[in-house]
């Protein structure tokens, strides 16, 4: 073998191994891990940060192996899954088995440093993920509200591996990313309805691309918007928003609404995206503002 295919080999595995892990999913949930944890801390420790980073990412990519692993025959059918490295052939589900078994033992071990707390919670999204909501994907579309539950918990992990403490702060941060997930995966589900269909997956809370359905999505978009800022009112414990900082995210909260409005009068599938990418950015941004606000509060 000659070195152009050896390291052609090696960018291969690179790239399944972050296929398998889902990396970007996996940074993006240990963004909000890092965020939960920046606003529960007093005094920030890198060694705990550090470990949060690994153990957080070790759950999600574990989460996604065991995923592709049980969903592998419907990834075949589906254009934006069948080149993942399981259906296309690239890994053995043995291999993608191994890797999601010691990514789980890593992750709960490294958490479990952290306080038990974090691994117990940790444990039960990766539990949920993987035995409740991955089957359900196939039989209702109820399978999004358990999915938001795993989902929504590394925010709100990241509070209790700084504290050690569930609490009422934790519990907001856990409200905010659970209702914000319904408005993002209906869009997604309306703007891949004809894919998701070739898997059999029911994504959508009517089962179509309707009145119904968009309805619903502007519902929990107003009821992510006001979870986000119930900490402004001061009572969430420790957890607190200035007024200045809840103008910021009442008005990126609307430009989130704009979004919805708009799916709900033209109900298409660009519509629908445009309103996912929003709902990043504004998840995204809301976290950034928290922890802004945060520090700007103890500086000054």
């Amino acid at each position: 073998m000659s070195v152009t295919q050896i390291n052609t080999a090696k960018v291969s595995v690179i790239q399944d191994f972050k296929e398998i892990t889902k990396m970007r999913l996996a940074l993006s949930v240990v963004f909000s891990s890092v965020a939960g944890y920046l606003l529960g801390v007093e005094v920030i420790s890198w060694s705990t940060l550090l470990l949060l980073t690994v153990g957080g990412y070790c759950m999600v990519g574990a989460s996604n192996a065991f995923n592709q692993i049980i969903e592998r025959d419907l990834d075949k059918l589906m254009d934006r899954t069948k080149d993942r490295p399981i259906p296309s052939g690239r890994m053995s589900v043995n291999t993608a088995f191994i890797i999601a078994t010691i990514f789980t033992i890593i992750g709960i071990t490294v958490l479990y440093t952290i306080n038990p707390k974090t691994a117990m919670f940790g444990a039960i999204s990766i539990f949920i993920y993987v035995s409740l909501y991955t089957p359900l994907k196939t039989k209702t579309p109820l399978s999004v509200f358990v999915g938001a539950i795993p989902g929504a918990i590394p925010f709100m992990l990241g509070w209790v591996a700084a504290t050690n403490d569930f609490g009422i702060e934790p519990g907001t941060l856990f409200m905010v990313q659970f209702f914000w997930q319904f408005p993002h995966f209906w869009a997604i589900g309306w703007f891949l309805y004809d894919d998701y269909k070739k898997g059999g997956f029911f994504m959508l809370p009517t089962g179509k691309k309707d009145k119904g359905t968009a309805v619903q999505v502007l519902i929990y978009t107003i009821w992510t918007v006001v979870t986000s800022l119930i900490p402004v009112f001061g009572v969430t414990g420790d957890l607190y928003l200035t007024p200045v900082s809840g103008v910021i995210l009442l008005i990126l909260g609307a430009v989130l609404l704009r979004s919805a409005i708009r799916l709900y009068k033209i109900r298409d599938a660009k519509t629908a995206k445009q309103l996912m990418l929003m709902s990043v950015l504004y998840i995204t941004l809301l976290q950034v503002i928290y922890v802004a606000d945060k520090f700007i509060r103890v500086w000054i």
